[in-house]
């Protein structure tokens, strides 16, 4: 059984190995990029519009349409107070 003599798996492997290679910057720290969802609260500016269960009680409580006893299962749709 020889080696493999095709050109394009050569520029293949040679493409695989770089890829898999780290990347140092000059003071030699490796270097890794942060998924844009990982970021920290405080970098997040927009303002959420889905609010959680008991923050849509909250707001159908300021608004007298949730009453003490009622089902927190099936709540209505609200939007968040501006």
């Amino acid at each position: 059984m020889g080696a493999i003599r095709n050109p394009n798996f050569s520029l293949f492997i040679s493409v695989f190995t770089r890829m898999l290679t780290p990347h140092f910057n000059s003071s030699h720290i490796l270097l890794m990029s942060q998924h844009r969802s990982l970021k920290g609260q405080s970098t997040i500016a927009a303002k959420r519009n889905v609010l959680k269960r008991f923050e849509r009680v909250e707001v159908l409580k300021s608004r007298g349409q949730f009453k003490v006893g009622d089902k927190v299962i099936g709540l209505r749709k609200t939007k968040p107070n501006e």
